[in-house]
């Protein structure tokens, strides 16, 4: 094989890229929410010697865990062993995982002074940043790294707790503070490595429509054009995923419950990520298994741009085995 064809070929095998650029894929790319995980008995060994914090705020111990599945299960993506709180701990907010995450105080009308400066902020989440860049040394040419934020709505609800603040508070402070502090990020996880940063916006139930409509989508765009910025929440309003795919993002990830191939025709560019429903990986028969996943990709109609995946992250019962198959089924279907 010559030095061109070597080439060519390492080009056509980065298969997330040509997802995020729509290009031609002989297989669509694999990467999971939550593939790093206590479903993973090399996590929960790395578990027993190191602490949830300790493992995603030393740089080195964060690339480990992030590089488990792709050593355990060769995922197509890697993806940023972090939590999304952090950037609220980063304003000034006490946290703490015990064994969940629990704020010392909460947000609220009159502390929030306290809790403004975005730039000092970005200074204390340098480790993510340090995480990024050595899970990408790590990574082979033909593997994809994701980074991610929390989404601003999801991010002030755990900021806020119980906390009876206004909307035009809310609003304030998603304008003034998170999504300059979440801009900032993203910039710097893409200029660290990230080949993408994922938003994942999960904690919209309390979201009025009208406010995500012709308010939040305003404040979604800023953190879209930053650069290859892409979006998941499964929680958004009634009729909302329209608006979302009018943004722009480089990418948007969808669950179970919404149709892929109606997706992938809507979303003009950037890549498509989902949506088999994770909860049948939980199934005991791997023949049953095995036929609900061909079932399911011989549903798919167009490949182009589309990151295989589940409608939401990895449940942390799912066998090992079952993951395996899925990669290996995916894998064998497009061969």
């Amino acid at each position: 094989m010559s030095t061109d064809e070597v080439l060519n070929k390492s080009m056509r095998d980065k298969l997330f890229i040509n997802a995020l650029e729509r290009a031609e894929n002989p297989c669509p790319p694999i990467w999971m929410m939550r593939q790093a995980g206590r479903y993973q008995p090399s996590y929960m060994a790395m578990k027993e010697e190191w602490s949830f914090e300790q493992m995603c705020k030393l740089p080195k111990l964060a690339s480990d865990v992030a590089m488990l599945p792709i050593n355990d299960f060769d995922f197509d993506v890697a993806i940023l062993f972090s939590d999304i709180l952090f950037h609220l701990e980063a304003l000034g907010l006490p946290l703490k995982f015990d064994p969940g995450p629990k704020f010392e105080w909460n947000l609220d009308e009159d502390n929030w002074v306290d809790h403004k400066d975005y730039v000092g902020a970005m200074r204390h989440l340098n480790f993510q940043k340090k995480a990024i860049e050595q899970t990408r040394d790590r990574l082979a040419f033909n593997k994809g790294l994701v980074g991610f934020v929390g989404g601003p709505w999801t991010i002030l609800n755990y900021a806020v707790g119980d906390e009876e603040v206004s909307q035009d508070f809310k609003h304030m402070y998603l304008k003034q503070v998170l999504v300059p502090l979440l801009k900032a990020s993203i910039k710097e996880q893409l200029e660290a490595g990230a080949d993408a940063v994922m938003i994942f916006d999960s904690g919209l139930a309390n979201i009025p429509k009208s406010f995500f409509d012709n308010e939040y989508c305003n404040l979604l765009k800023e953190l879209a054009v930053v650069g290859q910025t892409a979006y998941y929440s499964r929680t958004l309003p009634y009729r909302s995923l329209n608006k979302v795919i009018d943004i722009g993002f480089a990418g948007i990830g969808i669950d179970s419950t919404i149709d892929l191939n109606k997706t992938i025709k809507k979303v003009e560019h950037g890549f498509v990520q989902g949506n088999f429903d994770e909860t049948l990986l939980l199934q005991p028969s791997e023949k049953i298994l095995k036929y609900e996943i061909e079932k399911w990709l011989d549903t798919i109609q167009d490949t182009t741009g589309w990151v295989c995946g589940l409608g939401h992250g990895i449940i942390k019962t799912t066998p090992t085995n079952n993951v395996k198959l899925f990669i290996d089924t995916v894998r064998k279907h497009f061969s």
